[in-house]
Parts: structure tokens; C-alpha cells; sequence
């Protein structure tokens, strides 16, 4: 299908708008998969496309990365995996898009309880969460912005080691959902295609981010997201 290629646009700026602000990318690229792609390879191509941009886009500033936070996320992800995918694999597909759109509303106008302090169980409770929910939201990265903000608000540090944790998270749910049965084999020139798209999308962001001042964004951005989250929910009820 044509329609599914105008998901490669998409992708190169969801993701140099990460590269800019460190998260809302693949809320942004999720939110507009469905009725492009079947509902069933949404968040498998959703999970290698992102990451692919996050792991580009802490390969461009490798300089950045705190290497001593990853081992506790990656705990904390392997367990979120394992639950996330058992509820995952318990869902009625056809009412995905609805349950990804209403969790996207409630991450972005709900406050949720933080992991509280600096430490390991904090990064553990990072991992679990963030993963556990990205099997069933997706795209869940402006939930650990507040763990790692304890650490440095340095925007370059906490843009590349949010692209740190959130590669650690894609990649353990990019393989439970190969362990769930789905194959790539059939998608591969899409997913290339997108992979490309958003490297360069990482590329440009990384680059824009010292020209562009650190603004708020997040009254656009969550009027933005909740728009195309409504169109999510609506989707179901036309898809006969």
C-alpha cells in the first residue's frame, strides 16, 4: 500500500523533533500509524522505528551518556516486558487504537506518580513502567523525563540518556513482540525505509538543538497529541 510509505515523512520529523526536545516523537508517530498500517503491526514497527531513533540519536552524543544508569533500567525493563507482553497478548486487536488513544490522554493531562529520589530503585522503577506500559501504549518516553531530571537538567545530558533508556526499552519490547509470533519479513522495506527516515530525523534534530531555544513547547504539543489520540478512539468505531 502507497499510504503506509507517508509514514516515512512522518517518522524523519517525529524524530527530529525528539532530537530537539529529547521526547514526543514516537507519541507523535504512534498516534498517526493507525489506518496506515493493520492494527497488529502497529506497535512492532512502532518499537523498531524508535529504535532505531533513540539509539541514533545517543550514538550522536555518545559524549553525553551516563553509562552507571543503565544496568538497573535494564532490570526494571526485562521484568516490564514480561508482564506488558502477557497483558499485550490478552488484548482484542481490533479495540487496540482505542486503548493506545486513551492511555496516550491519560500520560499527557493526568499527573502519575513519579519513581521518587536519584537512586537504583528509581531507574529499576523507570524501566519497569516504561516498558510495561510502552507494550501497550507505545510510546511512553515523557515518563522518565522527571526521574532523570533529578539527575542533570543539562538539556544535551538528559536528551541523550532519555534516548539511552528509551533504546533499552524498545529493543526488550521489540523482542518480546517477536517471542508473541509477529514476523518482520513481510514489512522489511517499509521498516528500512523508516529506519533511514528517522536516523537522519536524529541527525538534524541533535544538530537543531543548539540553535533552538529551550521554549515550552508542551501546550502545542499536548494539544497536538490529543487531537490525533481522539482520532485513535474513533477509529475502531468505523472500522466496521
Amino acid at each position: 500500500m502507497i499510504a503506509e510509505y507517508t509514514l516515512v515523512p512522518i517518522a524523519f520529523l517525529t524524530s527530529a523533533l525528539a532530537g530537539v526536545m529529547g521526547m514526543g516523537g514516537g507519541v507523535l508517530l504512534i498516534a498517526a500509524m493507525p489506518g496506515l498500517v493493520p492494527v497488529y503491526a502497529i506497535f512492532p514497527l512502532h518499537a523498531a522505528t524508535q529504535l532505531a531513533s533513540n539509539l541514533s540519536r545517543a550514538g550522536f552524543g555518545w559524549r553525553h551518556i551516563q553509562w552507571d544508569i543503565a544496568p538497573a533500567i535494564t532490570l526494571g525493563a526485562v521484568l516490564g516486558a514480561m508482564v506488558g507482553g502477557e497483558i499485550y497478548a490478552s488484548l482484542n486487536l481490533h479495540w487496540l487504537p482505542l486503548v493506545i488513544g486513551l492511555l496516550i490522554l491519560l500520560l499527557t493531562w493526568v499527573p502519575l506518580p513519579q519513581a521518587r529520589g536519584r537512586g537504583q530503585w528509581a531507574l529499576l522503577g523507570l524501566g519497569f513502567y516504561q516498558t510495561s506500559l510502552g507494550m501497550l501504549a507505545g510510546a511512553t518516553g515523557p515518563l522518565g523525563a522527571a526521574v532523570l531530571l533529578r539527575r542533570n537538567a543539562q538539556r544535551d545530558w538528559l536528551v541523550v540518556n532519555t534516548a539511552v533508556y528509551m533504546s533499552l526499552s524498545h529493543a526488550l519490547r521489540l523482542a518480546a513482540f517477536i517471542v508473541l509470533g509477529f514476523s518482520f519479513a513481510s514489512w522489511w522495506p517499509l521498516l528500512l525505509a523508516m529506519v533511514l527516515a528517522v536516523t537522519a530525523g536524529s541527525w538534524v534534530g541533535t544538530r537543531l538543538r543548539k540553535r533552538v531555544p529551550q521554549i515550552d513547547f508542551q501546550r502545542w504539543f499536548r494539544w497536538l497529541v490529543t487531537l490525533l489520540a481522539l482520532r485513535m478512539i474513533a477509529l475502531p468505531f468505523f472500522a466496521g
